[in-house]
């Protein structure tokens, strides 16, 4: 059997970083791997940070077009994954903010076979402690000041170095450390049943 060329089938083994190189010479399948492989990781990134299903779509949808547009200046100095982190959270970033500036519309009503619950907040039934806990967990996340869940989202859920996430934000890594500090007061209040953040 012919092993597949490089850049297609699910096991290529070149590292993200020869997949970025390999798509700014050329390569048609290159970014596409990379894609692949992270697509979950920036999903869930994107959904925590924006708290809503349809922005972080758009979101996300946005991170990879930039990316694929500005492949040719990843200097190699993060991982790929960082980089590619860093687009999501700033398309996040963007959005939220041009949502700030323009009306929103009202959420549409589900159908009948979800109860008339709002689509955007409709779940699946699923009585598993540990899925209420992250269904809390989301749910306070959701509640904290867009700041806040970012730099949580970002250091606590995904390991980045707080000098790291300073640098993804663009602002100092002590207003990084008061963020999260707050930002964890905030939702375990929330998770304790208080009040506001």
């Amino acid at each position: 059997m012919t092993p597949p060329p490089p850049g297609v089938g699910p096991t290529d083994p070149r590292s993200d970083a020869e997949l970025v190189a390999a798509h700014v010479a050329g390569d048609p399948d290159a970014f596409g791997e990379v894609v692949r492989r992270h697509r979950d990781r920036l999903w869930a990134v994107a959904l925590r940070t924006t708290g809503d299903r349809e922005e972080a779509a758009d979101a996300v949808q946005d991170a990879l077009v930039s990316a694929l547009r500005a492949a040719d200046r990843f200097r190699g100095d993060s991982a790929v994954t960082t980089w590619l982190h860093r687009i999501v959270v700033n398309a996040c970033l963007d959005r939220a903010r041009r949502r700030a500036v323009r009306p929103t519309r009202p959420l549409e009503e589900a159908g009948p076979d979800d109860g008339g619950r709002p689509t955007a907040l409709a779940v699946v039934a699923d009585r598993a402690p540990s899925v209420e806990t992250r269904l809390d967990v989301t749910a306070a996340l959701a509640r904290l000041p867009e700041a806040q869940r970012v730099a949580l989202v970002l250091v606590d859920m995904y390991d980045h170095p707080i000098a790291e996430v300073a640098a993804m934000l663009g602002v100092a890594e002590g207003t990084i450390k008061s963020r999260c500090s707050r930002g964890r007061t905030a939702l375990a209040e929330l998770l304790d049943g208080g009040g506001n953040p």
